[in-house]
């Protein structure tokens, strides 16, 4: 338990209707400022680069002081200006909680969920300052074994209970999400730092322990990667704090914690000790936001240091910091024993084939998508495909590309995690070491001049190819340097569409149309409702079934309703063109064996 001087800025938070979603909050400023003070919500929550405008959650709002009421007014979609008063100033407001994300804040009679970016005012001016939060339970004996779950470090309050929290500074406190309700509770430790997994949920026979002994495995890998002379973990204590729901899958970083939602489906079954996809899935999802703990959380891209969460902040480098972290969370796995060396490759050549399906990544770099997540990345349309690459997928494969390259040129003395560790050591270790001021962040320019010091490499014109051109990344001749190849599966090609569909009711409906496929020459598009096919009817389930009893070169009259007309095509069916590659490892030469041993080899 944490004990302090009194704050200048306090909050408190209470689920207060929870069929209508309501969280009562409050915020109380002991010296508001002279000419009247201002308070400001974000418009955006750092990790989902997309303006959310969460003010428009806010149901009503007053403010009061010495128990008068001190008049409000509304500077823009996301800001009040009080009128000058002495103080101490109380801000009392509800919000609005129903969006079941990682992303916002949820209020049901099951649990309370919220990120301080949707709920905490910000003091303008008094941002650097100590803040506390009072958390408090919701009224009624239905919700007497309801616990709190968090990172923020207690104030007055036991670990899980309600009561005070405290954060250095307003930075400090919208980075620290709260789960409320009751949850399962599966503690473990990571080189001697506790860690807890926390699942809110119905979960039939979780296999807790299972879980907790797989965590440990991830955990210790990452907190080894960054620091493997002392095993320090840059945090004291770290919470996952899990949504398990019938379908759902996402994930955000906390610099001490992160939210997850996933499916039931997803978590470990007692009794059943296979790998399944599903859980590979979790533990991976797991793996990817734990590494951000040191890798956007502590090293930053300079746009992110200081965030500015009124408006967007535009970087170049999310390739960087959200594809490497993509690379490196599937990485973990295969060197922590969880899953085994072909069971890796394939999960390579999934991400390899999925960049290779769209014919965005021919016309955005990996750089250009990294700028434009705001408008482009975080708000794709049906045209997405066949306009915009993913920084995230092709990140990955641009990590691939220099980690096998540097190992390769450098005959195994030298890796990217030997450039992880070096944006750590330079950039993230101390971010957050001196409590006024936190770090800054790293340029594009350091980040190219770093490459080449650390490897002793000429890498820049590979860098600038890979991540500032258009053509597909020279993987192959790399991974052949490992023993792995890459391959065509030989698995029959039946005739295809080449459309993205999506269920809606009982119809087929077409979400996306591939650039220069079946569907685009036959002049079908996105939204169009796929009615039959030679006069046979398209469900939601039958078109692949439909499709198989077809031939490369037959025609078919398709027709499909466009908005309420109804309209026909004629379509020359051709085989499905999406990549099918595979990747193999071979036993021979010994000197690719002892390259690809030593990048996925099992750590200690």
């Amino acid at each position: 338990m944490v004990t302090r001087h009194r704050a200048a800025v306090t909050y408190s938070i209470r689920p207060s209707d929870l069929a209508l979603h309501l969280f009562d909050v409050s915020v109380t400023v002991a010296l508001p400022a002279a000419n009247g003070q201002v308070f400001i919500l974000p418009a955006w929550i750092p990790g989902s680069y997309m303006i959310r405008e969460f003010a428009r959650n806010i149901v009503k709002i007053s403010a009061q002081s010495g128990g008068k009421a001190v008049r409000l007014k509304k500077l823009d979609k996301h800001s009040w200006r009080a009128a000058a008063c002495r103080g101490p100033l109380l801000v009392q407001y509800q919000v609005y909680a129903w969006d079941l994300s990682v992303r916002s804040a949820h209020l049901d009679q099951t649990h309370g969920f919220f990120n301080g970016t949707s709920v905490f005012l910000r003091v303008q001016g008094q941002e650097h300052g100590q803040h506390v939060v009072e958390i408090l339970p919701p009224q009624g004996d239905a919700y007497a074994k309801w616990r709190v779950a968090t990172a923020l470090p207690e104030l007055k309050a036991k670990r899980y209970g309600f009561g005070s929290y405290v954060a250095g500074d307003y930075d400090a406190l919208i980075d620290h999400p709260v789960e409320m309700g009751e949850f399962e509770l599966i503690p473990f430790r990571a080189h001697g730092v506790p860690h807890e997994m926390v699942i809110t949920g119905r979960v039939p026979n979780l296999d807790k322990a299972r879980l907790a002994a797989d965590l440990t495995k991830i955990c210790e890998a990452q907190i080894a990667l960054f620091e493997p002379v002392t095993k320090r973990a840059p945090v004291s204590r770290y919470v996952f704090l899990t949504l398990a729901v019938g379908d759902g899958y996402g994930g955000l970083e906390h610099r001490a914690s992160t939210a997850l939602i996933c499916a039931r489906a997803d978590l470990p079954v007692k009794g059943q000790t296979e790998m399944s996809e599903a859980y590979r899935g979790f533990l991976g999802l797991c793996s990817h936001e734990y590494f951000h703990t040191w890798h956007v959380k502590r090293i930053k891209p300079a746009a992110f240091a200081p965030y500015d969460l009124q408006q967007e902040n535009y970087t170049p480098l999310l390739w960087l910091f959200e594809g490497f972290t993509s690379y490196y969370d599937d990485l973990i796995l295969v060197r922590s024993g969880l899953i085994n060396e072909a069971a890796y490759l394939k999960l390579l050549a999934k991400t390899l084939n999925g960049v290779l399906r769209v014919s965005g990544r021919l016309k955005q770099s990996v750089a250009e998508s990294s700028f434009d997540a705001w408008t482009k990345y975080y708000r794709q349309d049906e045209n997405a495909p066949n306009a915009v690459v993913s920084y995230y997928a092709k990140g990955a494969l641009v990590a691939l590309l220099l980690d096998l390259s540097i190992r390769a040129e450098t005959k195994g003395r030298k890796s990217l995690d030997d450039v992880m560790r070096a944006l750590w050591r330079r950039y993230g270790r101390d971010f957050y070491s001196d409590g006024s001021k936190a770090g800054r962040g790293v340029t594009e320019a350091e980040l190219e001049a770093l490459f080449d010091d650390i490897t002793g490499l000429s890498l820049q014109p590979m860098l600038d190819r890979a991540v500032k051109g258009t053509q597909d990344l020279p993987l192959e001749a790399v991974l052949q340097q490992f023993g792995v190849s890459l391959n065509s599966n030989n698995k029959p090609r039946s005739v295809a569409l080449a459309v993205r569909t999506a269920r809606e009711g009982n119809d087929c409906k077409i979400a996306s149309v591939f650039e220069n496929g079946v569907a685009h020459q036959a002049g079908l598009s996105a939204g169009d409702v796929l009615v039959a096919l030679d006069g046979i009817r398209v469900t939601a389930t039958n078109l692949e079934t439909l499709l198989s009893r077809y031939r490369t070169g037959d025609v078919v009259s398709v027709h499909a309703f466009r908005r309420d007309e109804l309209m026909a095509f004629t379509a020359l069916l051709k085989p499905d063109t999406a990549p099918q590659l595979v990747l193999e490892a071979q036993p021979k030469p010994a000197a690719a064996l002892r390259l690809r041993t030593a990048w996925l080899r099992k750590r200690g």
